[in-house]
């Protein structure tokens, strides 16, 4: 989710609920602790320079269960950081504390921001040598459906 939309569905939400991958909420007196830009340069493992931008937030819990934070107080939260944002409509990261610190993309469903899982990947698999992956067909489906071929049918 970039930044304008993280705005949009703030400005347009009476309550903030962050869901989990694993379909929890976090727990609803969570703080948003820090707002950052993450500048990241890099070279993968094919030897391509990169360089990537993305706007952090850190979500945590305390004991402090009366604690509500409010759409709009967020949003004031986030244009704090307008100095660090200049004007960019940057994507939106969102760390959280499981078992070790997470990173998740963001994303909004029926009234609820949800935390994304984010994989690793490799960036260079043609000079890698990465197998592609083969779509793998269930044979005995194809027969029962009625999608096989017959020998000699001259369809294969």
């Amino acid at each position: 989710m970039l930044l304008s939309e993280l705005k949009t569905h703030l400005s347009q939400s009476s309550h903030l609920n962050f869901k989990l991958p694993n379909g929890h909420l976090i727990p609803s007196h969570f703080h948003i602790t820090e707002v950052g830009v993450l500048s990241k340069d890099y070279v993968d493992c094919g030897g391509t320079f990169r360089s990537e931008k993305k706007l952090t937030m850190q979500i945590w819990v305390a004991d402090d269960l009366d604690h509500r934070l409010s759409p709009v107080k967020f949003l004031d939260i986030i244009n704090l950081s307008n100095s660090l944002i200049k004007d960019e409509d940057l994507e939106v990261e969102i760390e959280y504390q499981n078992d070790t610190i997470g990173k998740y993309q963001l994303g909004f469903d029926n009234g609820n921001f949800e935390l994304l899982a984010t994989q690793t990947d490799c960036l260079a698999k043609d000079l890698c040598a990465v197998p592609v992956s083969k779509t793998k067909f269930d044979l005995s489906e194809m027969t029962a459906s009625g999608n096989s071929c017959a020998p000699g049918s001259g369809c294969c």
